[in-house]
């Protein structure tokens, strides 16, 4: 008997989510970009989105990393990770750019009562904030 050759597998309509992420370099790894799905960072066309979600080419995305709201619209698929290069390409991003650095203030320094002595570097910490 001879084997028929297959058809080659059809292409994916999608990738998931938290994959897409992934390569796109929103996230470090797969599992960041999935708990961030889960933990409700992520939302695609204006819903909340699950990891398991299917990206296509055109969908937007609302992706909040640390306390940056992002804003991409899906303009290509990878399901792996590629050069920063390669991963700029497969999204636009619509989101205005980040604050200065220079304008962000740090949080203060609170230390609760009864922790006793502070150590070292709290304590040059407490200084640097008190002498700006």
């Amino acid at each position: 008997m001879t084997a028929e050759p297959r058809d080659p597998a059809p292409a994916p309509s999608g990738v998931r989510l938290d994959r897409w992420l992934w390569a796109a370099r929103f996230y470090k790894s797969r599992g960041l970009a999935h708990d961030a799905c889960v933990g409700g960072k992520v939302d695609a066309n204006g819903h909340a989105a699950k990891p398991s979600r299917l990206v296509r080419p055109g969908d937007r995305l609302q992706v909040t990393v640390g306390e940056w709201r992002r804003d991409v619209i899906v303009r290509a698929l990878a399901s792996r990770r590629g050069p920063a290069a390669e991963a700029r390409a497969l999204y636009e991003d619509r989101s205005p750019p980040p604050p200065p650095r220079s304008l962000r203030v740090p949080p203060p320094v609170v230390r609760p009562r009864g922790l006793g002595r502070p150590t070292k570097r709290a304590r040059r910490l407490q200084d640097r904030l008190h002498d700006d």
